[in-house]
């Protein structure tokens, strides 16, 4: 297939302004949200066969469902302002988003989905390429870009990660999907409120000018899509489970900790984190790391509500030799991950919130030991549930943002049904060495 780079071609750039005025003033960042200011903007997006409108028709019927859209999301429609004494706050003035409308019409749809890698094309369907939310100051919170391709059209969404997490942005694409379907009261209201252990006094310093990405932009990576089909990942959890309940336990797991059923998904990072690492060739006493983004509002005691606007993750590191990993079997590294992850309750979540107070930073995104796995997103997120009036998408897709060897990000399967796809982003010779390993290629689909 011949080369899709530099396919995109920009037609126009809009400002979309809320249909209604904000009666929100400011709203504080909380010590999930300002780690985030030295992240790239989220880059998620949706592929979907072509609407029954024109080009012309599409961009404007979206530009009125976004103005209409952001009405219930009015800090989308802000912009980031710090404080004389440091404090950094969201100011929900109606200063506008972006809808910018492009044009790729030598792309297909299939060019998108078919294929071993995801084509490089795919990041030009997003605005706001390698820019850094504390630039969230002096440009749109949000930006929508509207790809026209041959066959079909791509809804991609650039937006601040120092002001929605995975769960606030697809409640905010959901919403956006149906208002363009028509309705008039969104299902899911978000909730702004700022009072809860997140928010803190502490001060977060910047360097002058802002910060940076903790990462190598710039380092050649490979991405592809992983797909694993309800049926396999279900032979995958009861492996790890079954076997673990009485079969063939590990001493080294307590009988206690046997009680603690591994879930689908951890049982699919433990896959992942095992496959990595073999195909890394790391000594085996070098110390590996599994990190997974864990939404707490619901670990939190008293519970946030679930459409709690903002941040609202922190990250949970498991850690364990590169020998620990490959010499035991899954199900002891599944079986670290779920401790990690049952011990991140309301208790933890203070202490990471406190020890974050005593000495305020940007998150180090990035694998800088070269022994990092990262995974980010869900598959519980409602990704496929976006349907703008022409049917759900096709696939989803993200952009350049925040990648680097060892980020993995999980989307549900199109098909649901606990189906998951895994976004993988590894160096070139570490993804050749997974896509031959057999453990890990067992349960991948071969569609």
């Amino acid at each position: 297939m011949p080369s899709l780079e530099n396919s995109v071609t920009v037609i126009s750039t809009n400002k979309v302004f809320p249909d209604k005025k904000s009666t929100l003033a400011e709203l504080k960042l909380s010590v999930s949200d300002l780690p985030m200011l030295s992240c790239h903007y989220i880059q998620k997006g949706c592929l979907f066969t072509r609407p029954h409108l024109t080009p012309q028709e599409l961009l404007s019927h979206l530009e009125h469902s976004l103005s209409l859209t952001l009405s219930h999301f009015p800090p989308l429609a802000g912009r980031l302002s710090t404080s004389e004494d440091g404090h950094v706050f969201l100011s929900c003035n109606d200063a506008g988003a972006d809808i910018v409308f492009a044009e790729a019409k030598s792309v297909r749809v299939s060019d998108v989905i078919t294929g071993v890698d995801v084509p490089g094309v795919v990041k030009e369907f997003f605005s706001y390429d390698r820019a850094v939310s504390y630039e969230g100051h002096n440009r749109p919170i949000l930006a929508v870009q509207v790809t026209e391709l041959n066959d079909g059209v791509f809804i991609g969404c650039s937006v601040n990660h120092a002001v929605v997490d995975g769960t606030s942005l697809w409640n905010f694409v959901n919403t956006f999907a149906e208002v363009s379907r028509g309705a008039e009261n969104a299902t899911r209201q978000p909730d702004f409120t700022r009072e809860n252990v997140l928010i803190s006094p502490a001060v977060l310093k910047v360097p002058r000018g802002g910060p940076k990405v903790t990462f190598d932009e710039n380092a050649p990576l490979r991405e592809r899509i992983f797909s694993f089909a309800r049926e396999q990942i279900l032979e995958l959890k009861a492996m790890v489970n079954g076997e673990r309940n009485g079969v063939e336990v590990n001493d080294a797991v307590s009988k206690t900790e046997s009680k603690l059923e591994i879930s689908s998904f951890q049982s699919l990072c433990a896959l992942l984190w095992r496959a990595i690492t073999r195909a890394r060739n790391l000594p085996s006493t070098k110390t590996t790391t599994f990190r997974m983004a864990v939404n707490v509002r619901h670990r939190l005691s008293p519970k946030l509500n679930p459409e709690y606007f903002g941040n609202a993750i922190q990250s949970v590191p498991t850690f364990a030799t590169a020998g620990e990993v490959l010499s035991r079997d899954i199900r002891w590294t599944a079986d670290q991950l779920n401790q990690s992850v049952a011990a991140h309750g309301d208790e933890r979540i203070r202490e990471v919130v406190a020890e974050w107070e005593e000495n305020p930073r940007c998150f180090p995104l990035g694998n800088a030991d070269g022994a990092s796995v990262t995974m980010g997103s869900s598959p519980r997120f409602p990704m496929y549930e976006n349907d703008f009036g022409w049917g759900k998408p096709v696939a989803v897709r993200s952009g350049r943002a925040n990648k680097f060897d060892g980020k993995i990000s999980a989307f549900p399967g199109r098909d649901g049904n606990g189906s998951v796809d895994l976004e993988v982003i590894l160096a070139p010779e570490t993804m050749a060495g997974i896509e031959c390993d057999g453990e890990f290629m067992r349960y991948v689909s071969k569609v």
